[in-house]
């Protein structure tokens, strides 16, 4: 019951708008997470495991790779038109199609720390990394 109760009253407080305000700074990430980390310690019979076992045995992900996944899921969104927003304002496709789909996404450069962590280049940076 508490595990039900945390997935539907915390965690929706710790991922809320994530999309927007998604965190940049290590000890940023480490605090939010610390949250998930202390509640799966508290459980019964999972105090004497690993953070990463107990996780295993919940079966939740962690809150960063849920933050990332949901970046994933609204850039497709994005992308292919099933949300009201023009994917120009966030994205720029790649002008090097030889092969493969038509969707490689361009990284644009960033001078600044702020902009570089913002919605759109956060994304591609994931692309870019694992393909």
């Amino acid at each position: 019951m508490l595990k039900h109760a945390f997935i539907v009253y915390v965690r929706p407080l710790l991922e809320y708008n994530s999309v927007v305000w998604s965190l940049y700074y290590k000890q940023d990430i480490e605090a939010i997470e610390h949250v998930q980390h202390r509640f799966s310690k508290r459980l019964s019979g999972l105090k004497e495991f690993t953070y990463k076992e107990r996780l295993k045995f919940l079966g939740w992900p962690t809150l960063e790779l849920r933050r990332l996944h949901t970046d994933l899921i609204w850039s497709y969104k994005i992308l292919f038109g099933l949300v009201h927003l023009n994917y120009d304002h966030f994205f720029k496709l790649s002008p090097n199609q030889t092969k493969g789909h038509g969707f490689k996404l361009y990284k644009q450069f960033s001078s600044s720390t702020v902009h570089s962590s913002c919605f759109a280049h956060r994304v591609v940076n994931v692309s870019v990394k694992h393909c």
